[in-house]
């Protein structure tokens, strides 16, 4: 028995049945990398899904930004409701990284606010990795960032079975040396309370409450609880409890990683002095020794991180462990919107060595600390397996590297791709701007009850015009980089439910969001040519009005860029094949029909 079971109200078409075969015959034959060119609404994912399901397989599926993870998640959940579909993305709703700037000699301190809801998907993740083989883990590029040793984490997971001989005060031992928190009080993820003899573990993951009953030096009972209603959920004969920290390290290993620390602060230290850098040795005394006062007292502190080669026994310059390394030899790689994906992958390693090189060389911070940081592009290229990207407008990469790519251009819906006009920023005829012709165009898409995207160029612009369409009646919104990870889900389901009909945002608004109701997609200053106006970023954005039978793209612009007449160019040469298709087939394009639900729990 295959172990993904996937469920679907739809049965796959003609050309997406052959997709899915020639997909699955590539990795049967070891092609390392494939690509499925599939235009917006042919159903990649659907296809995706129904490769996934011929294989026995753990799934990664890496997604360029959190607002399409949390969709994707949601269609992955939908698909396999009988196996582990999991969330992983970095869990700062707000991430201002330790930095320094020589030249007005500013240090900023790390500022991190972690959402603990996100933090307990991650950890459901990992242990769902550790504990089974039907998983698929939708990520985000962090899935490429220092995650601490897979081993240890399993390691220090506690097995407890009825009648195990184990002590109060052996049990209380483990879970704290596990970095649980004792307490009184409420349980939250990552704690545990003790009454007597019987211990309530509320683990990372944070789907339900550990109840444990010991008598006479033995676990006596052992069950399930729901955290909300406190409800018994099932009675358990064994269970496996994971840590609540993804940095675990042995008492050994911290002992040995203490030593270690210190003598490479005397070595630096003394460089310092040498080269009569007195502020810069004084600097890195005084953090490091705080540092190593709390890896003493509590096998734990603030950036822990950065000493991850001691801790991890890695070697200088080898490779961190990442989500990667929670994954068995074997599993499948989807890359999706790989177009974005891959240059974000690429370029991370460098961003990141440039920072620390920095804080390393006026003393904030040991030369060791760059051994925390995300993988080099080709250290990760190394580490995953069965790659399928998929995207409608792959990037040089893809199509060099992929031995085959599978072209999906028609809709299972026979939708079309959209219609596109091209109008002035400035009408000097009819004395108008984009704005004011927009502001019409609104006015008849809401009248026939759909739904608006505008694409803007700059955060502040689309603020600025989301508050002048509010004032103007219109019910509106944006979206951008600062929208925090769960308020992005939030925010596209409120747009679909039609508590705003407007949607104005900056560069989310590109890759694969699923919204049927879209009516118009509207690009302002569609002739600023760059990266938010190129080829890939014009077909990528005009595709949200390909969801929907009237749906209809207007660019202002006062000139045709190049990027602009690839992109009509390709739109033209989809919509003649797939016109043809309909045609041939007696096939009337519908709108696509799709439930509106939260993306993520």
């Amino acid at each position: 028995m295959p172990i993904f079971k996937l469920k679907s109200s739809f049965k796959p078409t003609k050309p997406q049945l052959e997709a899915v075969k020639k997909l699955v015959d590539g990795i049967k034959k070891g092609y390392p990398f494939q690509t499925l060119l599939g235009v917006t609404g042919s159903g990649k994912t659907f296809v995706v899904a129904n490769v996934i399901s011929h294989f026995d397989l753990p799934v990664l599926v890496i997604s360029p930004n959190k607002a399409l993870a949390a969709q994707l998640y949601r269609e992955y959940k939908n698909f396999f409701p009988e196996n582990s579909v999991n969330y992983f993305v970095s869990y700062y709703d707000y991430y201002q990284p330790e930095a320094y700037i020589p030249s007005t000699d500013t240090y900023i301190e790390k500022e991190a606010l972690i959402n603990e809801e996100i933090d307990r998907l991650r950890h459901k993740a990992t242990s769902a990795l550790m504990s089974r083989k039907d998983v698929i883990i939708v990520a985000s590029v962090s899935c490429i960032y220092n995650l601490g040793v897979p081993l240890n984490y399993l390691q220090s997971a506690l097995y407890l079975e009825i009648s195990k001989p184990i002590t109060r005060g052996d049990l209380m031992r483990q879970l704290i040396k596990m970095q649980f928190v004792r307490t009184n009080s409420d349980l939250k993820p990552g704690y545990f309370r003790v009454r007597g003899d019987i211990f309530e573990i509320f683990p990372a993951s944070g789907e339900s409450i550990f109840k444990i009953e010991l008598e006479e030096q033995k676990i006596k009972g052992l069950a399930l609880y729901d955290p909300i209603d406190k409800k018994l959920k099932e009675e358990l004969k064994q269970a496996i409890i994971f840590p609540p920290k993804h940095f675990i390290t042995t008492q050994p290993q911290l002992e040995y990683a203490i030593s270690e620390i210190k003598k490479e602060l005397n070595e630096r230290v003394n460089y310092f002095k040498k080269k009569n850098l007195y502020l810069e040795a004084e600097r890195l005394e005084r953090r490091t020794k705080y540092d190593l006062e709390m890896l003493k007292t509590l096998g734990y502190c603030h950036g822990i991180e950065n000493y991850s080669r001691y801790l991890t026994g890695k070697l200088a310059g080898e490779p961190p462990e990442t989500l990667l390394s929670y994954f068995p030899k074997n599993f499948i790689t989807i890359i999706d919107e790989s177009h974005i994906s891959i240059p974000q992958l690429r370029g991370m390693y460098e961003g990141d060595k440039s920072r620390k090189e920095t804080l390393v060389e006026y003393g904030f911070r040991l030369p060791s600390a760059l051994d925390n940081r995300p993988l080099k592009f080709e250290e990760f290229l190394k580490r995953i397996d069965k790659v399928i990207f998929t995207s409608a407008t792959p990037g040089p990469f893809e199509i060099k590297n992929s031995k085959q790519i599978v072209e999906l251009i028609i809709r299972p819906t026979g939708l079309v791709d959209p219609a596109v006009e091209v109008r002035p920023v400035f009408d000097k005829k009819n004395n108008k701007s984009q704005v004011d012709d927009l502001i019409e165009e609104l006015k008849k898409i809401i009248n026939k009850g759909g739904r608006a995207i505008v694409n803007v160029l700059t955060k502040k612009m689309a603020e600025d015009l989301s508050d002048y369409l509010i004032k103007n009646g219109f019910k509106t919104c944006y979206m951008h980089s600062e929208t925090k990870t769960l308020e992005r889900a939030k925010i596209l389901k409120d747009f679909r439910s039609g508590i705003f009909d407007i949607l104005v945002g900056v560069n989310l608004l590109r890759e694969g969001l699923d919204l049927p109701e879209v009516m118009l997609v509207a690009i302002l200053d569609a002739d600023r040519e760059g990266f938010l106006r190129s080829e890939t970023s014009l077909i990528q954005t005009m595709g949200r009005a390909s969801r929907n039978v009237f749906g209809k793209v207007i660019l202002y612009a006062d000139e045709l860029t190049n990027s602009m007449k690839r992109a009509l160019k390709e739109v033209k040469r989809r919509r003649q094949i797939q016109l043809a298709y309909n045609k041939k087939h007696h096939i009337i394009p519908q709108t696509i029909k799709k439930k509106i639900e939260s993306l993520i729990e």
